[in-house]
């Protein structure tokens, strides 16, 4: 499984990186600062991530406008968006699934409450790592 995250804060992509290695070291994560480096790894690439995890405020093309544009283009609209922010406002959250994103996640507080959160969108054989022993 691939997961492309994009956020500008180098300490939590490297959390949620730490945290998805928690949950499955098979689990590849590409990295962006922004919209933009999302949508130019996708345009060059030939393979596409089963998830992209999106925040939302970042420089340049934020998180909303990336899902948006995401959403537009016939070649990456099927891939699943997961918006992951500190934003609470619910008419925000609704704004984001109503462009097509797959699910929301606050970002948490704690380690543990964020591989609790990563494991909402994983696919159920991923995550149980106590299963594979």
């Amino acid at each position: 499984m691939t997961i492309l995250y994009a956020d500008d804060d180098i300490d939590d992509r490297d959390l949620v990186l730490e945290a998805l290695r928690e949950i499955d070291p098979s689990i590849s994560c590409m990295t962006a600062t922004n919209g933009r480096e999302v949508l130019d790894m996708l345009e060059k690439g030939s393979c596409l991530p089963d998830y992209i995890l999106l925040d939302i405020n970042m420089p340049g093309m934020n998180g909303k406008e990336c899902l948006a544009a995401l959403k537009r283009n016939e070649r990456l609209k099927s891939i699943p968006v997961v918006i992951y922010s500190t934003t609470s406002d619910i008419r925000e959250i609704d704004e984001y699934l109503g462009l097509g994103a797959l699910t929301f996640i606050r970002k948490p507080h704690t380690f543990t409450a964020l591989c609790a959160a990563m494991r909402i969108f994983l696919p159920p054989d991923n995550g149980k790592k106590q299963d594979r022993m």
